[in-house]
């Protein structure tokens, strides 16, 4: 069996090396045949390693004092000289050294990274940030959620393309459904982006394409992939993860309250806990940015080790299913279709 290898960005995020290093070394339990690259500091990486005494070697540290920031201008990812912990970690995996980056660093730098190095795949335009929403009933990717602020049709045509091979990949009955986010079903409604995208999409027959949806969609199950723009993903992921914070804080309270509150809690509190590990946002970390020539996965800047542990997971997985390659696969086989069905005419 093939040794999967992965590079972190162990400075990137609020906490760095405190939360980076205690979770790759979570997931080394677990997986016999990965391999980590901790890209950072290397006295810091190996203070958190000494105080836990690891003394295995699936885990290779590279060197770099510097680090980028959110305050950091996007820009500084693509320096020359000083090259940062996250522009390090992605040079991994252009040099094919690693299947898979993970970084909690600067959006935008990690963007400008992984078109700079990697490169985006023939026939993607630009990447697109997809990100796992809990439903009632099944999960459901939404992309984009923040990597593209406007959209042509085309785009949104291929964030279709890219999320139902990524749904496919994560266990998703083939062939994935796929819905344009709209403030309508009706055919008449929405702007004209997603109107022409509708079309486009109607006529691929290599894509499960089930029509508008509105914002309810997300969390019924009805699709497992919704399409956006980028603007309106990240107000959408956003607001998601405001009310799952509202929802969490209110069984707290209840569970705080009067003497009957906290007996009702006791014998309802195996019901609370199943509901708040469904929605535990811990367990939905890790947005891929999708359209690249090799994984990149994002973490949330103030991950704790739960979650960013199961970021490093999406990206084993990633780097195991070779989702560029099956995004790249897909794309060729449409426009293949396409060019014939042209010829046809």
């Amino acid at each position: 069996m093939i040794e999967t290898r992965i590079a972190i960005d162990a400075m990137g995020g609020e906490y760095g090396v405190s939360v980076t290093v205690p979770a790759a070394l979570s997931l080394l339990r677990d997986h016999k045949m990965v391999f980590f690259y901790l890209v950072g500091d290397e006295p810091q990486i190996r203070a958190q390693l000494e105080m836990v005494g690891y003394t295995g070697n699936k885990i290779e540290i590279i060197h770099t004092p510097y680090l980028l920031t959110d305050k950091d201008k996007p820009t500084r990812a693509l320096r020359a000289k000083e090259k940062s912990s996250l522009y390090m970690a992605v040079e991994l995996v252009k040099d094919k050294l690693a299947g898979a980056c993970v970084s909690a660093g600067n959006t935008g730098a990690l963007l400008l990274a992984g078109r700079h190095l990697l490169g985006t795949l023939p026939g993607i335009d630009k990447p697109a940030i997809v990100a796992v929403i809990p439903g009632a009933s099944k999960n459901c990717l939404l992309l984009d959620v923040g990597a593209n602020v406007d959209c042509k049709a085309q785009q949104l045509f291929q964030f279709a393309v890219m999320g139902s091979v990524l749904a496919e990949s994560m266990g998703v009955m083939q062939p994935a459904s796929v819905g344009l986010l709209n403030i309508g079903v009706e055919d008449y409604k929405g702007n004209e982006q997603v109107r022409t995208a509708a079309s486009l999409l109607e006529q691929c027959s290599s894509i499960n394409y089930t029509g508008y949806v509105e914002g309810n969609a997300l969390f019924s199950g009805t699709v497992d992939v919704v399409v956006c723009d980028g603007f309106v993903g990240n107000v959408t992921i956003k607001s998601s993860a405001g009310v799952v914070e509202v929802v969490n804080s209110l069984l707290r309270s209840r569970m705080q309250g009067s003497l009957a509150s906290k007996l009702l809690s006791l014998v309802s509190f195996p019901l609370i806990r199943r509901l708040q590990s469904r929605i535990n946002p811990a367990q939905y970390n890790g947005a891929s940015l999708l359209g690249l020539q090799g994984s990149i996965i994002k973490s949330h800047s103030n991950a704790g080790s739960e979650a960013f542990a199961y970021a490093i997971q999406r990206a084993i997985t990633e780097a195991e299913s070779a989702i560029p390659r099956l995004i790249a696969q897909r794309v060729a086989e449409i426009v293949g279709v396409s060019m014939q069905q042209e010829a046809a005419v």
